[in-house]
């Protein structure tokens, strides 16, 4: 009996980390920016996302460089473009699923 709800204990606590991970590596967020710098050689990208908040905020984010997990979007843009971008992140990286330019 002890056994069997050590056993039961250690498969809740996997389910609730996997649940815990899962959320933040599938979860997708649609951005808006602009392009800075493509390497098209290791297929990242580097984008300044788009300013929030009032006019006359604080300046803007600094770029932020993201892996592209289609390296052929990378062809159909270029630095100075604004672009909308889903991105997921696992792992610390975060990958570009969806690129559409404005």
């Amino acid at each position: 009996m002890k056994n069997a709800m050590k056993n039961a204990n250690i498969v809740l606590a996997g389910v609730a980390t996997l649940m815990l991970m899962g959320a933040s590596a599938f979860a997708q967020q649609e951005l808006t920016g602009t392009i800075t710098k493509i390497d098209r050689t290791r297929g990242t990208i580097a984008i300044q996302p788009e300013q929030s908040g009032t006019v006359g905020s604080s300046g803007g984010d600094a770029a932020e460089e993201f892996k592209a997990q289609d390296r052929g979007s990378l062809d159909t843009v270029h630095a100075g473009d604004t672009v909308t971008f889903f991105i997921t992140e696992a792992g610390g990286v975060k990958t570009i699923t969806k690129m559409r330019k404005q």
